[in-house]
């Protein structure tokens, strides 16, 4: 029997494509149980417009046959089938599919679902098969056909027996070597792993015969083996159930089933578009974060189905960065994929369907918010760093996107709140929005740069985040009201008469404070009389858009910048502390000169700032004691 050729550029793609293009062997079932489905939708479809030919589906099945014994794995289908000149043109010339052209030579027929529109899926086979066979009698044909194959060497043809119609894909499957062991291909558990990991949802039954053990007839001691065919696949997928038939059990089971989390999710999305772009997908927003969720082993991305068919464990361009936390799966018929079937065509339908879930997310979370309170702080604890990180992310791009979902510990309402609540309750002469930053809201809520906007009956926002400055500065305003920190030079606040003596001391004091500044030269852009302190002596304030916390954060990074904020010493002119300050300026510059260092290191202490020489500044404490 005379061998025949592959075309030269079919062989040199079918040597690439079985060393590199499918990332794991196990693909393989997935491609030939597709290649199957699709014989038997032929069927369907010649049905619909052939009165001559009636569709029963109890009918059409699939069958995986492993045969530990001959290392043989079959897949059999009771499919269309194909002639002498099909398996010539389909299985003779790589990348020319079937599918495709039955779909093209159908196009006037509506609900075609024809998965395999790819072409080499079948050649996979070679990645776990010294030989391949296939047995296939045509629909309508009195003749099957037997073609075979060793790989890129070439392939034969000729007519062979077939009682019923359909095709069977034998495969020989290869010896185990030091790195590979091909035994696995002909395992039931792996086989059944393999199918309810790709092909659970293919529409047709998958049958296997699965071995099986129980207690002998009349015996409570001795047990026997058994065999008995079961079916593997749930064929009809949750997501393409209608909405009313699912309740929410159901959709925590999927969950579980899909090992999305060990938690049960706050809240699912289920969406089934039908538009631009056609697609159907089951979304959930997690109770608990990740243990791995802030690590680089962490990946985002939603599991990607192409009609039923698992093409991606994670598609991350279906997700933005912000969204990372969310779990679930997409299914569509739309998306361009290329010839592996593994990775997608960064097309108009993949962007659309991505900019679809991105505005559900949020639409989701907002309704959360405004219904579900206690829900979304549940889901805001877990995941909110992860929304200010978003704000903060790509220069701001996606602030708008954000800007309503953030929240921060609210110093009036002892709680979270949103941006929204925050300015709806400003009063009409409040022209900022205040923050202050620290390590806990109890640290914030004794500083003493709080006095001042407390004192006014201003609500303050603490933030204990290190991404919570970042983002506000990056996000700049809210609904036209500037961030203002509690810390910052100029307060927007109008000046009381305590303030005005504060302002005439400072030019009274100057040469004291100019000594002071200079005594704190390099530590210090200027010492000057505090506008916002009531009870306490000092406090650190600072100019320019570096702040105290963002030092703090950006130097602790591992490349450590040593960014350093512009500080100012302010002094609180109505406290008795001055009043010693002014005496020693006057009589003892060396005990000004204690003072002032005191004074300094008390301010960053209470920053939470470290200082720079502890034990002078115990030593200092002493010299005060005596």
């Amino acid at each position: 029997m005379e061998k025949k050729q592959f075309q030269a550029e079919s062989k040199r793609l079918l040597e690439m494509m079985i060393n590199s293009i499918y990332t794991q062997k196990e693909i393989f079932l997935r491609e030939l149980i597709s290649n199957a489905s699709d014989a038997i939708d032929k069927i369907y479809y010649r049905a619909l417009t052939d009165k001559n030919l009636v569709f029963d589906k109890d009918n059409y099945f699939i069958k995986i046959v492993p045969d530990k014994q001959n290392r043989v794995l079959t897949i059999s289908d009771t499919g269309i089938g194909m002639t002498s000149e099909e398996l010539e043109n389909h299985l003779g010339v790589i990348a020319k599919s079937g599918s495709l052209a039955f779909k093209s030579e159908n196009a006037a027929q509506e609900g075609h679902n024809i998965i395999g529109q790819f072409g080499v899926g079948f050649y996979s086979a070679f990645m776990v098969a010294d030989v391949v066979t296939v047995i296939s009698k045509a629909l309508g044909s009195d003749t099957a056909y037997k073609w075979e194959s060793t790989g890129a060497e070439g392939y034969t043809i000729e007519p062979c027996e077939k009682d019923e119609v359909g095709t069977d894909v034998f495969l020989k499957i290869k010896e185990n070597t030091e790195d590979e062991s091909y035994d696995e291909y002909l395992e039931e558990y792996r086989l059944r792993s393999i199918i309810k990991k790709y092909s659970d949802f293919i529409r047709y039954p998958i049958k296997m015969d699965v071995t099986g053990r129980r207690p002998k007839e009349g015996s409570d001691s001795e047990f026997e083996d058994y065999t008995e065919e079961q079916l593997i696949n749930s064929m009809v997928p949750i997501w393409r159930k209608n909405k009313s038939e699912l309740t929410a059990e159901d959709y925590e089971k999927f969950y579980a089933e899909k090992h999305y989390g060990f938690d049960k999710p706050l809240k699912h999305i289920h969406i089934s578009a039908d538009g631009a772009v056609v697609y159907q997908a089951i979304l959930f927003i997690p109770e608990n974060i990740p243990f791995d969720y802030y690590s680089k082993e962490f990946e985002k991305g939603l599991e990607l189905y192409a009609n039923g068919v698992l093409i991606m464990n994670k598609c991350a361009d279906l997700l933005p960065d912000y969204f990372s936390f969310v779990k679930g799966m997409v299914d569509s018929e739309s998306l361009s994929l290329n010839i592996s079937r593994e990775m997608l065509q960064h097309d108009r339908q993949l962007k659309l369907i991505a900019k679809n879930i991105e505005s559900k997310i949020k639409s989701q979370l907002l309704g959360m918010l405004k219904d579900e309170r206690d829900k979304y702080d549940t889901f805001y604890t877990s995941f909110g760093r992860q929304l200010k990180f978003g704000v903060y992310s790509d220069y701001g791009t996606h602030k708008e996107v954000l800007q309503d979902l953030i929240m921060f510990y609210s110093s009036k309402e002892k709680k979270q709140v949103t941006l929204d609540e925050y300015v709806s309750r400003m009063p009409e002469e409040q022209k900022y929005i205040y923050y202050a930053t620290g390590e806990s809201n109890e640290r914030i809520e004794k500083l003493p740069q709080t006095e001042l906007v407390a004192d006014k009956g201003y609500e303050i926002l603490y933030f204990t985040d290190d991404i919570d400055e970042f983002a506000i500065k990056m996000l700049m305003k809210y609904k036209d009201k500037e961030f203002r920190s509690v810390s910052s030079g100029d307060l927007g606040i109008e000046a009381d008469d305590s303030q005005k003596e504060s302002e005439a001391s400072s030019n009274e004091n100057k040469e004291l404070f100019d000594y002071m500044k200079e005594l704190l030269s390099g530590k210090v852009t200027s010492v000057k009389a505090s506008k916002r302190l009531k009870t306490h002596p000092v406090c650190l304030s600072t100019e320019g858009e570096v702040t105290i916390e963002m030092e703090k954060v950006l130097n602790a990074m591992p490349n450590n910048p040593n960014v350093k904020a512009d500080k100012v010493l302010e002094i609180n002119t109505n406290h008795a502390v001055y009043q010693s300050l002014k005496h020693a300026f006057d009589s003892d510059k060396e005990k000004l000169n204690l003072y002032t260092n005191l004074l300094y290191s008390q301010a960053l202490l209470i920053e939470g700032l470290p200082i720079q020489d502890p034990v002078e500044f115990t030593n200092d404490i002493c010299k005060i004691m005596v």
